[in-house]
């Protein structure tokens, strides 16, 4: 590639080099690295500096280091260049929307049958497409957005921020989760009013199946007596299997057959309406590369399609 011209005439190969050496490379390595003469690269310092105005590096026996004008006008070369990567990135993801990479965040519980279900199926057609994922709790969704540490976001929250996109994918059952000993497991299905006078295990008070959980025990007349929190579902599912009591659990992603939480029943509510939407959340104010803009759109057309369905 060719340098890009920058204010004052400078280089990206020279900011590239000076970046290099100042970060403890010798002229040597460089040479050999981009495939210049020795000489090349240090004129290319020198123009450097003149453009600069001040020496940026000195000798100190057969090592090259920093300036104090080095060490202050590194940190912003550091920036100028990793913008211009991005930018670059960006760039090539237009011309080959196929070869980027997708920042994708989500709540664990999906991660157990949501995720891998709408990587496969997209990968399935654009296989060379990356993804970085990362797993966010109810209370950080909107702040990995906004801080650009995700393009998409799926979760059960449904944020009301302005600068957030909301879009419905579905909604996934809720059920009473029992013990495998407990007096109702032999049932398929119950009313919420029979657990009224049961303990019940739940998670904090901050994340939204908790919120979900206590307004449907309020719709059936009563407010449960909550024994024990925990700050994910795997845990959740373990105490409840372990008989310390109840929980209002989806049964999406659930461990296979055999596993320890599985010695518990998910029983079906025939008095609530009992279900948490799932979305899929992403930037309003920046525009997404290709590669998640094409991720996108794979989301929702599942969504609509009625192909996104829990497993249980």
């Amino acid at each position: 590639m060719e340098s890009m011209p920058y204010r004052h005439g400078m280089d990206t190969d020279a900011l590239r080099w000076f970046q290099q050496v100042a970060d403890g490379v010798t002229v040597t390595e460089v040479s050999e690295l981009e495939g210049v003469s020795q000489p090349g690269v240090s004129r290319a310092l020198r123009r450097l500096e003149t453009q600069v105005g001040t020496p940026l590096l000195h000798r100190s026996g057969r090592t090259l280091r920093m300036t104090r004008a080095g060490s202050a006008f590194k940190r912003h070369v550091d920036a100028v260049l990793h913008q211009l990567d991005d930018g670059l990135a960006a760039v090539n993801q237009v011309v080959e929307p196929d070869t980027g990479t997708v920042a994708l965040a989500f709540q664990v519980s999906l991660g157990a049958w949501l995720v891998p279900d709408l990587l496969g199926s997209f990968r399935s057609e654009r296989p060379q497409v990356q993804f970085t994922l990362n797993q966010v709790r109810d209370e950080d969704v909107a702040t990995v957005l906004a801080a650009g540490r995700a393009d998409l976001v799926l979760c059960t929250v449904r944020s009301q921020d302005r600068d957030v996109h909301h879009r419905r994918l579905l909604d996934e059952p809720l059920r009473l989760a029992v013990p495998a000993g407990h007096a109702l497991a032999g049932r398929s299905q119950v009313r919420l009013t029979d657990a009224a006078a049961e303990s019940f295990l739940a998670l904090p008070r901050s994340a939204s199946l908790r919120l979900i959980c206590d307004e449907l025990c309020r719709s059936a007349g009563f407010v449960p007596t909550i024994a024990l929190e925990c700050d994910d579902l795997h845990t959740l599912r373990g105490l409840v299997a372990a008989g310390l009591g109840v929980a209002l659990l989806p049964a999406s992603g659930r461990p296979p057959a055999g596993a320890p939480v599985e010695r518990l029943r998910y029983l079906d509510l025939v008095d609530v309406r009992a279900f948490q939407e799932i979305g899929l959340l992403w930037p309003a104010e920046r525009q997404l590369l290709p590669a998640a803009e094409l991720f996108r759109q794979h989301v929702l057309d599942r969504g609509r399609a009625g192909r996104l369905v829990p497993t249980s």
